[in-house]
């Protein structure tokens, strides 16, 4: 026997199934939203990590082709590592639920979502983050819970909950918002520059849908819920808090932090570390639990400095944004590159065009998804702070900055009609203090502008952080955070967009969630501060797009066929098209509606290529002249050809006005000569002529 709960959701069937699956995990429920089903479990060690400093939760999202009736592709057929939607559904799970767990608690957190099955309208995502939550909900893992989830679609100027396939398709805003009973916990927006005060009101609208769902938790809970665990805790205890700031004193740790320099603060607080360690060097037990207290004291030391006293610790006024430079072309023979510089945190962005046959291909459960054009990826290698540690490929946080930038870009991206090109635009991280998925959308737009594609507007991106006390009210948003503010605060509100409005929005927050001003407050701040850097940076390293892509850039020739002569063009096993690329040094794609794309780096060799298409898929007609290579000659003639796989026959009376004994007399193989089409012959034939080409 087993539980069953149902609620109405947008306009479709929630259903959650309580110990029916998954018995042995601290908490499961199988899920299931409309067909969509996603079996969600929370599980966790009996006894702490040892030797960690952190709460060790690992989220995982793990998609199975077997949901959307397909085997996987390549030699193996079977799911390999996690596609990069897995990963920011992973990461859309972690955040809103990782600061309601106990701070000081180690022990180890799985929580783990398995995709079963997917109906398009009901989004699997979606669906596992509400899982994720009831099974934590009704474990006895400790969790300061319930929170919901809503996604807000905007069609036709009306906002949508959990849009269906179709409504995504023509939305002009995908946001994900996640709340507590009182307040909003997590926000994740890409949109169509749209205006800040709608993206409030969505925001809003979907927190008051997600309280129906949190009172839908409450009574599963209330009826399933197992009692919390005890845990060991790992606060530090107050008494070594007391002997550290008997060392360092309150005004001294305050002047270690007092720097806008990097390497000095840290150097400032090793030698403080330092002397910590010899001073407690007979207490085992308070040297395990000393990096954790330096921690919490700087934490302490920096909260108090700019709540009560307004000071930042590289001495900037709260909303003053660091120095600012922007540069473009830094980086010969790319298609395209840009440089923003703001503080300690600089970016280099590499543009590189290519045909659309080079989009990048998606093999995933969502089948409005096949391909994208447009590629962002983002690389933070160790040297950008400092540290050593060797290169193994992007992790869960590169993949996300990556596809943050990218989804701040999209909205402003030519058409592939207006602009026929896979576009990829690589972000390199050369330093880093705070903030640098938004220097890479500042930096990826200047390049992509330098790089000559049309993008409609320019876009910047910055960062608010926050500083709360002990009420509601009692709070400080900050402008432009540097890393020390991200790691001692308790917000990163991080969004991008135009002059005209927002294009993408992340939220990232340790504490229990945002009240409606200071979300209003960050929005308006970080709108100030990107109108700024659009205007007084950005557009002076370079205001608009060039007119044409460079000189190392492909350039692409579009041309329409009759898609019933794309098999003429390509030929018997690809020898026609295969033949024109050879001749022309170009790339052709065709697809299956007769468009064509010619790509090269020579206009001589894409307009003759565009020359020979032309002649395949015409029909001779009588006056045509026609320029054609001697093939093969007869005793009663020569055959031409025009173009790969279109042939035509000069009859030896036609050749000239003289008599002709023999062709070979007029023509050798090899030679290529100009003829006119005559019509067709008493055969049905086409027939060409030499000698009459001058009249």
């Amino acid at each position: 026997m087993y539980k069953k709960y149902e609620m109405e959701l947008a306009g479709r069937t929630l259903c959650v199934d309580v110990d029916r699956v998954a018995k042995q995990a601290n908490g499961a429920v199988l899920m299931h939203y409309g067909d969509t089903t996603v079996l969600c479990t929370a599980t966790a060690s009996e006894k702490p990590r040892e030797g960690i400093d952190f709460f060790p939760l690992s989220v995982e999202y793990n998609e199975r082709m077997y949901a959307v009736g397909k085997i996987p592709g390549g030699f193996n057929k079977r799911e390999g590592k996690a596609s990069e939607n897995a990963i920011l559904t992973c990461r859309v799970i972690d955040r809103p639920m990782r600061p309601l767990f106990p701070k000081d608690y180690r022990n180890d957190v799985t929580l783990e979502n398995l995709v079963l099955s997917v109906d398009q309208d009901c989004s699997p995502e979606l669906t596992a983050m509400l899982g994720a939550a009831i099974a934590t909900c009704i474990s006895d893992i400790p969790f300061d819970g319930p929170i919901s989830t809503t996604q807000v679609g905007l069609v036709d100027g009306e906002f949508v909950f959990n849009p269906t396939a179709a409504q995504k398709e023509v939305s002009e805003l995908s946001l994900t918002v996640a709340s507590t009973k009182e307040k909003v916990i997590m926000i994740e927006a890409g949109a169509n520059e749209v205006p800040e005060e709608r993206m409030i009101e969505a925001i809003y609208a979907a927190h008051e849908l997600n309280q129906k769902v949190i009172a839908f938790i409450d009574q599963i809970v209330a009826e399933c819920g197992k009692p919390k665990h005890s845990y060991e805790s790992f606060a530090v205890p107050e008494e070594l808090f007391a002997a550290i700031r008997e060392i360092v004193t309150p005004q001294e740790m305050e002047e270690a932090v007092f720097t806008d320099d990097k390497q000095t603060r840290e150097e400032n607080i090793r030698q403080i570390t330092d002397r910590l360690e010899e001073a407690f060097a007979d207490n085992e037990e308070w040297l395990a639990k000393l990096p954790e207290a330096v921690y919490q004291y700087q934490k302490k030391t920096v909260r108090k400095m700019i709540l009560k006293d307004h000071k930042r610790p590289d001495g900037r006024a709260i909303d003053q944004i660091r120095p600012l430079s922007a540069e473009i072309d830094l980086i010969p023979r790319v298609h395209g590159s840009a440089m923003f510089t703001r503080g300690q945190t600089q970016i280099c962005t590499i543009t590189t065009l290519a045909p659309l046959a080079e989009a990048q291909r998606l093999d995933g459960l969502d089948e409005a998804e096949t391909s994208k054009r447009y590629m962002h990826h983002y690389n933070f290698p160790s040297y950008s702070v400092g540290e050593t540690r060797p290169s193994r490929g992007p992790g869960r946080r590169e993949i996300g900055h990556g596809a943050l930038a990218e989804r701040a870009l999209v909205p402003v991206l030519p058409d592939e009609n207006e602009f026929p090109y896979a576009i990829r635009t690589v972000s390199e991280t050369f330093e880093s203090n705070g903030s640098t998925s938004q220097a890479s959308i500042c930096a990826s737009s200047m390049s992509l502008m330098a790089a000559g594609v049309p993008i409609h507007s320019a876009v910047a991106g910055i960062s608010a952080g926050l500083v709360t006390g002990d009420t509601d009210d009692d709070y400080l948003v900050l402008t432009d955070i540097q890393g020390l503010e991200d790691f001692f605060g308790d917000m990163d509100f991080k969004v991008a967009g135009t002059h005209k409005g927002i294009t993408a929005i992340q939220m990232d927050i340790k504490i229990h969630g945002l009240t409606r001003p200071i979300i209003e407050e960050a929005i308006a701040a970080t709108k100030k501060a990107r109108t700024y850097i659009l205007d007084e940076v950005m557009s002076k390293a370079i205001s608009e797009p060039r007119p044409e892509v460079g000189p190392y850039a492909p350039k692409i020739i579009q041309m329409q066929i009759d898609p019933q002569k794309i098999g003429d063009v390509v030929g018997q096993r690809g020898k026609t098209i295969n033949a024109i690329i050879e001749e022309t040094g170009v790339k052709i794609d065709i697809t299956d509606d007769g468009a064509v794309s010619i790509c090269g780096t020579e206009a001589k060799g894409m307009e003759r290529a565009k020359r020979l298409i032309e002649i395949i898929v015409s029909d001779f007609e009588a006056g045509q002249v026609l320029e054609g290579k001697v093939v093969s000659i007869k005793e009663f003639g020569a055959f031409l050809e025009f173009a790969p796989g279109k042939e035509g026959m000069v009859h030896i009376s036609k050749l000239s006005k003289e008599r002709v004994k023999q062709v070979e007399d007029v023509l050798t193989l090899g030679d290529v000569v100009k003829v006119v089409c005559l019509g067709k012959d008493k055969m049905g034939r086409f027939s060409f002529s030499m000698k009459d080409v001058a009249e």
